[in-house]
């Protein structure tokens, strides 16, 4: 592994940024400034905290409490959507498909916390 790119986590989350980025917009325009700006920031989040996280991955604890933020921030983007799930039924159908992924990809980062604490060398 050379970079934080070769990290499925990392691509997955970008991804899932992206979508959840443009999702966002759709929100009504009173709304893109409080729940529209929460589940962009946590989102981006979840991507951000791997790269910080691998950037530190020299020291193996840093590099596991960066992947707990994002595992946190993963959380956070979840409950993010729920909330729009229930509030706005014109995104339901897209979101319910983010949160799927988003909770396929909570799992993948949580088993590769377990790798890291496990099997992780410099």
């Amino acid at each position: 592994m050379k970079s934080y790119k070769d990290l499925d986590i990392y691509t997955i989350g970008l991804e899932l940024f992206y979508k959840t980025h443009a999702l966002s917009l759709q929100l009504p325009k009173y709304e893109l400034y409080e729940l529209g700006s929460q589940i962009r920031r946590s989102s981006d989040s979840v991507v951000t905290n791997i790269v910080e996280g691998y950037g530190r991955k020299r020291y193996k604890n840093d590099f596991i409490k960066f992947l707990v933020y994002s595992h946190a921030s993963n959380l956070e983007t979840l409950n993010h959507i729920e909330k729009i799930v229930n509030l706005y039924p014109n995104l339901a159908d897209d979101m319910r498909i983010l949160h799927e992924k988003y909770d396929a990809l909570g799992a993948k980062i949580f088993s590769f916390i377990k790798y890291v604490e496990e099997h992780w060398k410099v």
